[in-house]
């Protein structure tokens, strides 16, 4: 199930695959050119429109390198994206567009010391060269501590991106909250038996997720359904 959803609109389309393929055949992500707020699935990465990387998922795979790697730097890291989250709602309250730049270079500073860390960490445990090992075919895989530090030094203009903009939400919890219901049909309230009824459960529940977020009744809003003519849909807020 795949969904591409905002404030405004919401659309759910249902392919066989999860990755580039899927994204091609349902089409929004080729013609995007706006910021786009997801996980680090590596697909999204092809497309040229501004990402963002969910702080909720990378909050998660901070955890996951604190307790299950046990690496100090993560749960360094989990602090201080949160401490950062913090500082952007304030902000915001205030009515401000963005972090000011002094205390946002606060913050930045602060990131890339604990990034230091964990790459000097990573180093230390690192058998040293020469070192014998058993060999084993193919690549060794990386760990996930070292895969989120990565992703955190190379993608951190994506990471960031709600400090100097206070429109850009730090999750997509927005996305969450809409595949919740379908996420309950599709294992628990009677699943999906054909192509044709997932086909039809996407349409329908894209036309009232879209209804509900632009202020109309669901009961209308079906009531229109059946006597021909669904309600327009408003294609901005203004």
């Amino acid at each position: 199930m795949h969904l591409n959803a905002t404030p405004w609109l919401t659309l759910y389309s249902w392919h066989r695959k999860r990755g580039h393929q899927a994204l091609e055949q349902i089409g929004i992500w080729p013609h995007y050119q706006g910021r786009s707020m997801h996980d680090r699935w590596s697909s999204y990465d092809r497309y040229l429109c501004t990402h963002s990387l969910c702080g909720a998922h990378l909050l998660r795979d901070c955890l996951y390198v604190a307790e299950q790697e046990k690496q100090p730097w993560g749960q360094a890291m989990f602090d201080l994206l949160l401490a950062m989250k913090q500082a952007a709602d304030r902000w915001r309250l205030q009515g401000a567009s963005a972090v000011p730049t002094p205390e946002r270079e606060q913050w930045l500073a602060q990131y890339f010391a604990i990034l230091a860390a964990g790459f000097a960490t990573h180093a230390a445990q690192a058998p040293p060269p020469g070192s014998l090992q058993p060999k084993r075919q193919g690549r060794k895989k990386q760990e996930a501590s070292k895969n989120l530090l990565d992703a955190l030094l190379k993608r951190a203009d994506q990471v960031l991106g709600f400090l100097e903009d206070l429109s850009v939400p730090f999750t997509n919890n927005l996305a969450e909250r809409d595949l919740r219901m379908v996420k309950v049909q599709q294992k628990i309230s009677g699943t999906f038996r054909s192509d044709d009824g997932a086909t039809a459960f996407c349409i329908i529940r894209s036309y009232l997720s879209t209804m509900r977020k632009q202020g109309r009744s669901m009961l209308a809003a079906i009531a229109a359904v059946f006597a021909g003519s669904p309600f327009p849909i408003a294609w901005a807020t203004e």
